[in-house]
């Protein structure tokens, strides 16, 4: 299946996608794509709501707007460095270990959501990433077993302001967790909606020239890896995000002069049985 939450913001509700691109309101399950839906073991309620009301359910118009797929998770944690090919742009080691961050989640926008330059700011930067949706709370989880853990998949940039990140001091969080900093979507598609993780073509342009083209098989740790060890350091509970690192093409990356984006630009993004989406940059005021 694939989830989708459309509305204003901060009053979106649960839908689904068909694979004709019809868009069904869901509200009639109760409820919202969050912590409780997921360890409720939710998605099997709307598969089989899906399988009896689908043809009577209520149509979302495709004008209407998507927010991000899940109700705010309690955590977004992110993998840096986590592809080969970025590390050496970044001129950092490839890691023995994953390197975890955070985003506020106060971050979380949907995917064609304007992407707001924060106050100060002067180094916004893109990051084209694979985020894995957590379906129940795990801890300790065992490699073998990592896999059972995982909700679905949905499409993510993890912006960054570098100057934020790297200059000021501190954790990498400051320079990852302004307002809209995280859209996640267009939809979330289960796991069963994608055969392999691992082999998913991704990429992003900034108005219209290609900046990233990866694959997620260049990812250094994959993603039952990343499952099972971040459940080593902390708690996931159901609807957390882990966000899976980027490729090689950030605006950091750029030689021999960085490329940072300004009001104006148009970023575009994708990966395969994801999705796109699109998100225009605009000051802050």
């Amino acid at each position: 299946m694939k989830l989708v939450r459309f509305g204003d913001p901060g009053s979106e509700r649960p839908g689904v996608l068909l694979d004709n691109g019809t868009r069904l309101d869901a509200a009639a399950l109760g409820g919202d794509y969050d912590e409780a839906f997921f360890a409720a073991d939710g998605l099997r309620d709307v598969e089989r709501w899906v399988a009896r009301d689908a043809a009577s359910a209520p149509r979302v118009d495709a004008s209407v707007r998507l927010g991000p797929p899940i109700a705010r998770p309690s955590k977004i944690i992110c993998i840096g460095l986590n592809f080969r090919d970025h590390a050496a742009e970044s001129a950092m080691a490839i890691p023995a270990e994953p390197v975890i961050f955070f985003k506020a989640t106060t971050a979380l926008a949907g995917p064609n959501d304007p992407v707001v330059i924060p106050r100060g700011a002067s180094k916004l930067d893109w990051e084209v990433e694979l985020a894995v949706v957590v379906g129940q709370r795990a801890s300790y989880v065992g490699l073998d077993e990592a896999n059972q853990y995982v909700a679905g998949y949905a499409l993510h940039n993890d912006y960054s302001e570098r100057s934020f990140q790297l200059e000021r001091g501190g954790q990498w969080v400051k320079g990852k967790s302004a307002d809209t900093f995280a859209p996640i979507g267009p939809f979330l598609a289960t796991r069963d909606e994608v055969r392999d993780p691992h082999a998913l073509g991704m990429w992003l342009t900034v108005n219209g020239t290609t900046r990233q083209k990866g694959t997620t098989a260049n990812m250094i740790f994959n993603v039952p890896t990343l499952v099972s060890y971040v459940s080593q350091f902390m708690t996931l509970l159901p609807g957390d995000v882990i966000s899976t690192g980027t490729p090689a093409g950030v605006g950091l990356g750029v030689k021999p002069t960085p490329v940072y984006l300004q009001a104006g630009d148009e970023v575009e993004l994708g990966i395969d049985s994801l999705g796109r989406a699109r998100q225009k940059v605009v000051a802050y005021s």
